[in-house]
């Protein structure tokens, strides 16, 4: 039994689909999950923030595939490894690797799950073509597209190719004591991507550039403003290794990551 986290989300909701459909018996977790509401999957409402309310869905399970979700990460793993759990999959980020100060969050949980005495995999997600959501909103209602940093280029990577990359190590063996970065097969900037909305759309969208401080602002309204500053730092600063385009997804799937393009293409309607 594989143990799906986050089941209801960008990564999570393809995930349950693609492991179910290895034959894997799978349960689907996510705070307000109703039962049977997956098909073909076991689908159980828990709270990461309360590692006890696990219990249920790890009831018969061998494998965990776990967000960096809840302050608990210690608990979390200890109510894992007391239901027989023996292999965990972190989906963390890359920020843990490469700026652990601003993603400590992130980096509790790498140690949680390391420390474990369990067999664990970390996969570390650069960032997500999905962030453009947040531009749903201002392109439906002014056809605008705003971020800061317009011309810096980061290797967003597609949701479903994380999903695909979370499948394959859930599903397959030699992933034991692994690090992977992931992230997208070519480096776009804040303008390409809402180039790649509006050719999507066959509409127009204005990019327009924030400064760091109204992007700030905007971020600290669902973030902690440690992750927030971190955040703005990879925006506008990256690293040589934060732009670097990592191997590991196409060494994984046997084929490259999806273009941010064809990410806006699938999803256009959700900016109309």
């Amino acid at each position: 039994m594989i143990v799906i986290t986050g089941a209801t989300g960008n990564v999570g909701r393809t995930l349950v689909r693609l492991v179910a459909a290895s034959g894997q018996a799978v349960t689907a977790v996510s705070r307000g999950i109703e039962p049977d509401s997956m098909e073909g999957v076991r689908a159980v409402a828990a709270d990461l923030a309360d590692p006890a309310s696990l219990r249920p869905a790890l009831e018969g399970a061998d494998t965990l595939f776990l967000l960096v979700a809840g302050e608990d990460p210690d608990g979390i793993v200890a109510e894992a490894r007391a239901a027989g759990v023996r292999r965990i999959v972190l989906l963390s980020s890359q920020g843990a690797g490469t700026r652990p100060a601003s993603y400590a969050h992130a980096v509790a949980f790498e140690n949680a799950v390391t420390g474990s005495g369990l067999d664990w995999t970390i996969l570390r997600s650069g960032g997500l073509a999905s962030n453009a959501y947040a531009w749903v909103q201002p392109i439906k209602t002014a056809r605008v597209a705003p971020a800061p940093y317009g011309d810096v280029g980061l290797p967003f990577i597609d949701p479903d190719d994380v999903a695909a990359t979370a499948a394959a190590v859930l599903t397959s063996d030699g992933h034991k004591g692994q690090f992977y970065v992931l992230t997208g097969p070519a480096l776009t900037t804040p303008r390409e991507r809402a180039a790649a909305i509006e050719a999507a759309l066959g509409e127009p969208v204005r990019f327009v550039e924030q400064t760091r401080d109204e992007a700030y602002a905007e971020m600290t309204q669902f973030m902690p403003a440690p992750v927030a500053e971190g955040t703005l730092a990879i925006l506008g600063t990256p690293t040589a290794e934060e732009q670097q385009i990592s191997p590991d997804v196409e060494r994984i799937l046997g084929r490259p990551g999806t273009p941010f393009a064809e990410w806006a293409r699938r999803n256009a309607p959700a900016f109309r």
